[in-house]
């Protein structure tokens, strides 16, 4: 488990599926931007999970930022497996704008993508996604940048999390 050493990390939540059909949401720390134009993200998804059939079958995701009022719906989306799951939460699904896949209408910002590449590194696959639409709350962000007492979540440790304070460094 050397890789705890990167953290902590910043925890987002993937949502696969189709609104209204088979949906899946995953917890998931290993998100990151690839490119600015066009504007894509990866993320890192194991085979043996729910979510990687359903982006496989349906070619794109959705990646939610959870606020730490979501943190008992990131824990069971992140802990427990299959889509039984999210009826222990209080996630609020809406249809997404370009995708099938729904966003969370409840978290901070929704990323919506089309898969465009993929490749398997060691026990999981890096998803590419292309960012065909985007959503925020307008409370948590301001000129896309993160006003801090939104609560963005990081992961520190298995069951330990915690928020983003006020204190910001600028460097000169």
């Amino acid at each position: 488990m050397a890789y705890r050493l990167l953290y902590p990390i910043r925890t987002y939540l993937v949502v696969s599926g189709r609104y209204g059909e088979e949906v899946n949401v995953m917890a998931a720390d290993w998100v990151m931007p690839v490119s600015a134009k066009p504007f894509m993200v990866a993320v890192a998804i194991a085979p043996t999970r729910y979510t990687y059939r359903l982006v496989e079958k349906y070619g794109e995701f959705v990646v939610s930022v959870p606020s730490v009022e979501n943190l008992r719906d990131v824990w069971i989306a992140g802990s427990e497996h299959g889509p039984g799951k999210l009826r222990k939460t209080s996630f609020d699904f809406a249809p997404a704008s370009r995708v099938g896949t729904p966003v969370i209408r409840n978290a901070l910002a929704n990323l919506e993508c089309r898969v465009v590449d993929k490749h398997v590194y060691g026990d999981h696959v890096l998803y590419v996604g292309e960012v065909l639409a985007y959503h925020h709350r307008e409370d948590a962000y301001v000129n896309f940048e993160p006003r801090l007492e939104a609560g963005f979540l990081a992961h520190i440790a298995m069951n330990k999390f915690t928020k983003f304070a006020r204190e910001v460094v600028t460097v000169q």
